[in-house]
């Protein structure tokens, strides 16, 4: 929004050449020729085609011979206030680089308003001129204190062309940096990061190795970077470059942006740890939900079912994942401060659920809860089921202890996720139990959730044949009035005897 308004601005300062009234001016002796105009590259997508340009600009050269020469501008006005001499001869001076920029200004500082100032600037922006003039009359406006609003957008806007034009024409990434560095020196410290609008424009013209090369220079020279990331955390350009690739889905680059740029000897700020956090997590969690396809597709015949080689490629892709992850999360403890701490445990909490690892995942719990960052309910459920799948019972048994003090629909809802991680892990003899104990405390299970328990322990009966807890079950539900009545065909092979009861 800023730079859309100081462009906006800058174009209204080249058409103001238009409300000047009609003069000429006499260019003096071994002074170069030129013609001035608005230029439309300062922004292009506002220029109005339909205003006359108020200088014409045509620049010649001769190496070696300077010539007097005349140029004639033709500027029309109505009401609108004359321009004075002093406009043009700070030009010619300045022009002539025979005195430093500093001392004409100060000479003529009480001839010069505050437009024309800015027209000077205009001036030597352009195609041509020279933009380590347009720096210098900058800084000293600054001194002066003679930089208001305006001249600031101005000025921003003048510089992005700059970059613009810079990125667009090949130049090396050093003489970006120069810019960039030059601009900070004279005092221009526009409203939002230069920093990110140059990493933007590589990036937004395809120049994406040359974005990650302006990043790392930029470490290397510990340029100052203005930014902040809303929980008073400084921001930076390996966080705003990672979060670019992140928003397009390119998880594995922004992981490997940071690590490298880590491992290379230089320092990216803490913020990038986090972002690369959070490439890892969506980056595994895309990942499960393209194997739980696959396996969908196995289950269905549509494809061969993994074989062993597959499984442990797998099972390496996760785990290095997951190791870049705790790689990260380490870096951010280490760096960071401790209102981090949470965030980072955050992260890994849903590395460990996006790979199954309930132990883990657990531990991270517990370990955002003592730094203050108590997690959703829901999280607590999810690591439950998990725990459950893989039957870590001690891990269970802690997890519940939150149901002693929840109300009864919290109370249900985690009962069902326990319940459901039983099934998952082919534990129906435990999911029976919980069944059970849901109807104890008067909660009414799911069907689906029941429908699942009976029909495990049904396909048990034909290896274990133990049936105590498929009829404790079928008799409890009965009860209740969640079942029909049960045909129980019973098969005694030593006497080859069949019998049939009704539950």
């Amino acid at each position: 929004m800023a730079l859309t308004h100081s462009c906006s601005y800058a174009t209204e300062m080249n058409l103001t050449f238009s409300s000047l009234l009609r003069r000429r001016f006499l260019v003096s002796q071994y002074h170069r020729f030129y013609s001035i105009k608005p230029t439309s590259k300062i922004c292009p997508a506002i220029q109005n085609p339909y205003k006359n340009p108020s200088f014409v600009v045509t620049k010649t050269r001769e190496f070696g011979v300077s010539r007097s020469v005349q140029v004639d501008l033709f500027v029309t006005s109505d009401d609108e206030e004359e321009m004075g001499d002093g406009f043009f001869e700070a030009i010619e001076e300045l022009e002539r680089m025979a005195r430093e920029p500093s001392d004409i200004l100060e000479e003529m500082n009480e001839r010069l308003s505050a437009r024309e100032l800015q027209l000077v600037l205009v001036y030597f922006s352009q195609e041509g001129r020279d933009s380590w003039c347009a720096l210098e009359v900058f800084e000293w406006l600054k001194k002066e204190n003679r930089v208001d609003k305006e001249t600031m957008e101005l000025m921003v806007t003048l510089m992005c062309s700059w970059v613009n034009k810079l990125i667009e024409g090949e130049h090396d990434v050093g003489d970006v940096i120069n810019l960039l560095v030059d601009m900070d020196c004279v005092g221009l410290k526009p409203s939002f990061s230069m920093i990110e609008k140059v990493i933007s424009l590589y990036w937004e013209m395809g120049k994406k190795e040359r974005a990650v090369s302006f990043v790392k220079e930029v470490l290397k020279r510990g340029i100052a970077y203005a930014g902040n990331d809303g929980d008073g955390q400084k921001g930076g350009p390996t966080g705003y470059l990672a979060w670019k690739m992140t928003v397009e889905g390119n998880y594995r680059d922004a992981i490997k942006l940071v690590i490298d740029i880590r491992e290379s000897g230089l320092k990216p700020e803490v913020y990038s740890y986090l972002i690369a956090m959070t490439a890892v997590v969506k980056e595994l969690s895309e990942f499960a939900k393209a194997l739980r396809q696959l396996k969908g597709f196995a289950r269905s015949g549509l494809i061969a079912q993994l074989d062993v080689e597959n499984v442990v490629l797998i099972e390496k892709y996760q785990s290095d994942l997951l190791a870049d992850g705790v790689c990260l999360s380490t870096w951010a403890i280490q760096e960071g401060s401790s209102s981090l701490y949470g965030v980072v445990y955050e992260r890994l909490l849903a590395m460990y659920i996006c790979t199954g690892r309930g132990l883990d995942a657990e531990r991270q719990l517990w370990e955002m809860k003592l730094v203050g960052k108590e997690a959703d309910g829901d999280l607590y459920d999810i690591v439950l089921a998990i725990c459950a799948s893989q039957k870590e019972t001690t891990a269970i048994a802690r997890l519940l202890t939150r149901t002693e003090i929840t109300s009864t629909l919290r109370k249900k809802k985690t009962l069902s996720w326990l319940l459901r991680g039983y099934v998952k892990g082919g534990h129906f003899e435990d999911a029976a139990e919980v069944l059970i104990k849901m109807l104890d405390l008067g909660l009414r299970p799911e069907y689906l959730d029941r429908v699942a328990v009976l029909q495990g322990l049904r396909k048990g009966l034909q290896q274990s044949g133990n049936v105590e807890s498929y009829l404790r079950l079928c008799k409890r539900l009965s009860d209740a009035s969640l079942t029909g009545p049960f045909l129980l065909y019973l098969h005694i092979k030593n006497f080859n005897l069949w019998i049939i009861k009704m539950l």
